[in-house]
């Protein structure tokens, strides 16, 4: 049963950092924020998250 509780955690995680990735390359290509929350089920302030990580890393 723990096992399959740690298991669980850990796949949604990695999804979560796919979900993150795939976000972060359409936001490069210039993906309305939107369409890029609709096709990868984050929400849109996490998505606004992520456009301003970029933005801000770009200063850098």
């Amino acid at each position: 049963m723990q096992e399959s509780v740690i298991y669980r955690s850990i796949q949604q995680e990695t999804e979560a950092k796919a979900k993150r990735s795939i976000a972060l390359n359409l936001l490069r290509a210039g993906v309305d924020i939107n369409l890029i929350a609709s096709s990868t089920g984050l929400l849109v302030e996490e998505v606004q998250q992520l456009q301003q990580q970029l933005h801000d890393s770009a200063q850098d």
